[in-house]
């Protein structure tokens, strides 16, 4: 490599573009060999352009390849490094160093924007544009020099002087605290519903969570802890609130849903208090008073009326004989016994 350095440098002064071979070497460390690789990875497509046979001329395809290779070169870097690391830590910490976020603070940091064409400014802060261009710079040095040269140029330029891959290794983002706050500023319902529990191949557990939002299905996430699964769930239904404002509709529709039928005015509760109707009361008054309420009570019973022709007792009651019936009933005596 220094000595491909040492030849392309003493052939820098005859090359026409002089300014962007220098550029490129202070971001890569190497002279371009063949330039129109790089050309092409710093170029947007907003700007149209099209070649001889019409067809656009943009980094979209050298960001395609650019990628594969980051993944396969980073997994690598990340594998010699961390000797023994399960395989779950392994790729959190290579999602981590080619995440867009972190590849398109590095072509900040790196000046690639700089050097990057697009139809405006608009895109000049744009991490996804930004991180776009850093992959298909990738795709360019291995078509320009390699996979070599794409391991080393991540290995010695990228994390020698921009990244602590351990720093990012162990750094612990809380997207679950983020969702929380969101949830509470807004003031919408969030939840972690355990979807699937299982075991891998060597029986350690895996679980997966889904993040439900005002009963609005998220993003669902799987870890070998149910705080990683929780927080691989939490980051992508961040990133799905950012990107889908459908998404975000339904959540407020359902929040507006259940508000207003929490205001509907509620029935009143019913008493819990029972009847203690199996009690007898006790008479707490007074012998004195007692007696005159029996008093009371037998003045009060209704008398019989005994000249009612069904209560005519006269038929039954003693009455005198006359002198006639004496004699009459002695005579009848006396025949009665013959």
């Amino acid at each position: 490599m220094k000595l491909n350095n040492i030849i392309d440098r003493i052939k820098l002064p005859f090359r026409k573009e002089k300014e962007l071979f220098s550029s490129l070497y202070e971001i890569l460390g190497f002279y371009p060999r063949n330039i129109e690789y790089y050309k092409m990875a710093l170029m947007h497509k907003s700007i149209r352009k099209r070649n001889d046979k019409g067809k656009p001329l943009n980094n979209e395809r050298l960001e395609f390849l650019g990628d594969a290779i980051l993944d396969a070169a980073v997994g690598y870097i990340v594998y010699q490094h961390y000797e023994g690391k399960r395989e779950g830590f392994l790729t959190n910490t290579r999602s981590k160093l080619v995440s867009r976020e972190t590849l398109g603070k590095l072509a900040s940091e790196m000046h690639l924007t700089n050097l990057l064409l697009s139809a405006g400014h608009s895109t000049s802060h744009n991490s996804y544009v930004e991180g776009n261009a850093f992959e298909a710079l990738v795709g360019a040095i291995y078509l320009d020099r390699g996979y070599e040269a794409c391991l080393w140029f991540f290995e010695k330029q990228v994390l020698g002087k921009y990244i602590d891959i351990d720093k990012v290794a162990f750094k612990e983002v809380n997207f679950k605290s983020k969702l929380l706050e969101w949830s509470q500023k807004n003031r919408v319902r969030l939840e972690y519903k355990l979807t699937k529990q299982k075991k891998d191949e060597n029986g350690s557990p895996v679980f997966t969570y889904m993040v439900l939002i005002e009963g609005v299905s998220g993003e669902s996430g799987s870890g070998y802890s149910k705080k990683e699964a929780q927080q691989k769930a939490s980051k992508d239904t961040l990133q799905r609130l950012k990107r889908e404002p459908q998404f975000v509709d339904a959540v407020f529709a359902a929040k507006t849903a259940r508000t207003q039928m929490e205001e509907e005015p509620a029935m009143a509760v019913p008493s819990t208090e029972q009847e203690q109707n199996f009690i007898i009361e006790q008479d707490t008054t007074p012998a004195n008073d007692a007696e005159t309420k029996v008093d009371e009570k037998q003045d009060n019973v209704s008398t019989i009326d005994f000249t009612d022709k069904e209560f005519d007792l006269s038929d039954i009651s003693h009455k005198e004989k006359s002198r006639e019936e004496i004699i009459a009933e002695a005579e009848a005596a006396a025949f009665s016994e013959d």
